[in-house]
């Protein structure tokens, strides 16, 4: 086949266009593509690819030099460049170089842990890139969406994002749902040469398509995303925001005070201005946005090794609180590997034609666990060979069954069915002469853990006689009865959910040590449904629910959440969707569709419960990490602002200068941000963020600091009759390793030697504070201090730091007996 590459060939849509390739004929269309329903080479798709760029909306990127220049603007930063400003009027130039190079490491910090935040989702985003089915050489395969071009014939079936516009080719209509590109709420219908556009959901159906717009090109343009947006704000990030909001308004109202009382002492208005800046910028909490972007980004790193991709970082906090998971049986909890048992026949049929007809209304190309099943279970590869399956009718949730219309070598037409036993049995003609027996085989597969499987066929007279029932065996996860143990160690209720019929979940429940607590959801309301009392309890006492249709999922969820749990739910199709957007932490699991991944908050590329319960260790971990900077910044401010206040106020003595300060903010937001990859222990039971507590413990460590620096206050003036410049650099040094040493003793709840930090952090704060002492003992812009000073301060402020541990220790005590 001849191919054209001139772009002109394929115009843009245009709606108002009368030759739009949405509306001419499909010959139009084909000419115009100059493709067929046989799809294009891969050398001409390359070519195509090179001319019209990648199927995708790219996204508006800013130039680095600007993003970097940003940095330089906003409130914190103003504050900086008018103390420096006011340094250069006052002609104090020390004071004036340190506050630049703190603005710029700031800039340089930001822009740089920003950056490779940005590269690590991006990298995240790259894992979760859509797959499409494309017809090339003749061949189905399987590139990544973006690859598309005009020309292009896909395969569209239920639960896909429709990865490009395109015209539908010959088959049965399909159902779409373009709700997020249009707001309609209900699902349209498209037939044989209708479109269908790029982010739409195939919910029933499949059949296939030529791609004839990509990219920018496509009817809705950039309102199409395929990929969900990544950078959400989660309730402890708005927490910790909140932290810094309080932060920002007592050091306000303190230097307010403190400038008050100045000018009524009248001290030089430019200095104590100038002062105050300074002092606002080190108390307010500069690298909070940084180091939690890092410390997400570095968390949803560690979760993507785990093989659990994060589409939305808030997702990491939720993971951490789930106290229920509802779990998917078929590849979660069990191994979704089907072997086919041995089936039962109805009168005058014997099993192989039961086998042979459930094979013919199967399909080996769509890869699916079942129809693999039926067909590995021919005794013959050969037996299909005289028959032609004239339509197919794929599988899908309301009618649960598969259907194809046949044509045997003598040229007789009939159809074949395979589904529910109850669904062939409603469908058959002969249903009553085999009920009872169809009945005592399912419930029999059933007691034994086998899934039922009716087929039927049609007769000359073209009515439905139902032949027989396929059993097909899904054997637990070997790993899954440990796994589900260790969920309940972890303070993590399993609950599996499953269609099966309740005798096959009690039995693999049984057999998974679940509990055999199977409510059947058929009883359950919907969506729209107010349960009663008692109803709910039940609900939320189950071990599992069997017959489950997608609404009961949904409902399930709401009653969990409304009952305060917060609640983590597995799903793998289009049908899912609703109830993985419903739940705290929507989790699709391996092989899930497209739908059903754009849905969730984690999509897990692995098959089995272990990822989960790994990933629900690792995001307990991240948000400990986040938990103990909380309370390092709270009580790092309180001490520098109490201190430096109280100091001023009641003994009219500047403890520390402008360049000390600015010092001071550099080392510590230097190394707090190797916070994000410390070492901690995950809790037995889920992660709440508690307010009451950071704010607690952060008041302690912050009030007992400030007594421990005015001691040392006390033995320089009294003991080693310092003068007032050596005292300033005696208390800057105590600041500033006590200052670190709070870092070891908000990362654990027990004693600051019970868990080793990580050698990034502990190399980190060493290597900060070695500078820090260089700095003091020579006096680089200030008094020097002598080693041997600089000795005593690192004693002492070891001394109050494990002092400072056992009052930790007491106060974790007390407001924990306060919370029971």
């Amino acid at each position: 086949m001849k191919h054209n590459t001139k772009q002109s060939n394929i115009p843009e849509t245009n709606p108002d266009s009368k030759d739009d390739l949405k509306s001419l004929s499909m010959p139009e269309v084909e000419k115009k593509l100059e493709s067929s329903p046989d799809g294009l080479s891969q050398a001409e798709a390359e070519k195509r690819l090179t001319q019209y760029g990648p199927n995708e909306i790219e996204e508006k990127s800013i130039n680095p030099l600007l993003k970097f220049l940003t940095y330089f603007w906003g409130p914190i930063p103003w504050m900086i460049e008018a103390a420096a400003i006011l340094s250069a009027v006052a002609q104090h130039w020390p004071d004036f170089i340190i506050i630049l190079i703190l603005l710029l490491a700031n800039a340089v910090v930001g822009f740089l842990e920003e950056h490779q935040a940005g590269n690590a989702i991006a990298a995240l985003k790259a894992q979760l890139a859509i797959k499409a089915r494309v017809k090339r050489d003749g061949k189905w395969v399987t590139p990544e969406a973006r690859e598309l071009v005009p020309g292009d014939v896909i395969r569209l079936r239920m639960g896909d994002i429709v990865p490009a516009d395109a015209r539908l080719l010959e088959n049965d209509s399909v159902e779409v749902d373009q709700s997020a590109l249009t707001g309609e709420s209900l699902p349209v219908t498209r037939k044989t040469g209708e479109a269908v556009f790029s982010g739409s959901i195939i919910r029933r159906g499949e059949i296939d398509a030529m791609v004839y717009a990509t990219g920018v090109n496509t009817y809705f343009g950039k309102t199409a995303q395929l990929v969900q947006e990544a950078h959400t704000v989660s309730h402890f990030q708005r927490a910790v925001m909140k932290i810094g909001n309080f932060l920002i308004v007592l050091a306000a109202a303190l230097i307010a005070v403190m400038i008050i009382v100045s000018i009524i002492r009248h001290d030089p208005i430019l200095n104590t201005l100038q002062f105050a800046l300074v002092l606002t910028v080190a108390a307010i909490p500069v690298a909070m946005p940084t180091v939690l972007a890092v410390t997400m980004a570095v968390g949803a790193s560690l979760l993507a090794k785990k093989k659990a991709i994060v589409s939305k970082l808030s997702a990491i906090e939720e993971l951490a609180g789930v106290d229920i998971l509802c779990s998917d049986k078929t590849g979660t909890l069990t191994q979704n590997k089907l072997t086919l048992g041995d089936p039962f026949s109805v009168k005058n049929v014997t099993p192989d034609q039961v086998i042979l007809n459930a094979a013919l209304a199967s399909r080996a190309e769509n890869n699916d666990t079942i129809d693999l099943a039926v067909l590995g279970g021919l005794k013959n590869d050969l037996a299909l060979k005289d028959y032609q399956v004239v339509h197919f009718q794929p599988f899908d949730p309301v009618h649960k069954r598969t259907e194809a219309d046949v044509k045997d070598s003598n040229g007789n037409k009939f159809k074949v069915t395979k589904g529910a036993p109850q669904v062939i049995l409603e469908l058959s003609d002969n249903v009553e002469q085999v009920k009872s027996d169809v009945d005592k085989a399912v419930n029999g597969f059933a007691a034994r853990g086998f899934r039922s499987l009716g087929v039927a066929r049609t007769d000359e007279e073209n009515k439905w006689q139902f032949l027989g029932v396929l059993p097909l065996f899904d054997p637990p996860r070997e790993d899954a009865k440990a796994t589900i143990a260790t969920a309940y160690q972890m303070g993590v209720k399993v609950k599996m959910v499953t269609g099966d019929q309740v005798a096959i979940a009690r039995e693999t429940a049984k057999k998974l040590g679940l509990g055999t607590n199977i409510l059947d959801a058929g009883n359950l309301g919907d969506s729209k449904t107010k349960e009663t009392a008692a109803i709910a309890e039940s609900i939320e006492e189950a071990d599992g629910f069997a017959q489950v249709f997608p609404e009961h999922k949904f409902h399930i969820v709401d009653v969990l959440q409304k009952r305060d749990h917060i609640v983590g739910m597995t799903g793998d199709g289009v049908n899912d969707a609703p109830a993985l957007k419903k739940a705290d932490c929507g989790i699709a699991v391996s092989g899930a569709t497209d739908a059903a991944r754009a849905a969730a908050s984690i999509v897990l590329m692995t098959p089995g419960l272990t990822v989960i319960i790994d990933a629900i260790k690792e995001s307990r971990k991240i948000v400990q990490r986040m938990n103990s900077y909380a309370i390092y910044r709270v009580a790092e401010t309180l001490r520098v602002l109490l201190f430096m206040t109280l100091s001023i106020l009641i003994f009219n003595f500047y403890p520390v200068t402008t360049v000390m300060i600015v010092m001071l903010a550099l080392l510590n937001d230097g190394a707090i941000l190797s916070i994000a990859y410390d070492n901690v222990h995950y809790k037995k039971q889920p992660e709440v963020w508690n307010m009451r507590m950071v704010i607690g413990i952060a008041s302690v460590l912050g009030v007992v600091g400030p007594i421990a620096t005015f001691g040392l206050f006390y033995i320089g003036l009294r003991v080693f009759h310092l003068d007032h410049t050596h005292i300033q650099t005696l208390i800057y040094l105590m600041l500033s390793v006590a200052g670190h040493l709070t870092i070891f003793l908000t990362r654990t709840r027990g004693s600051l030697w019970s868990i080793p930090p990580a050698k990034i952090l502990l190399f980190a704060v060493l290597g900060t504070q070695t500078l820090a002492t260089l700095i003091a003992v020579y006096g680089l812009f200030m008094t020097p201090l002598g080693w041997s000073l600089a000795g005593f301060v690192w004693g002492y402020a070891i001394v109050w730091a494990l002092v400072t541990d056992r009052i930790k220790l007491l106060a974790y005590r007390i407001l924990d007996h306060a919370k029971a």
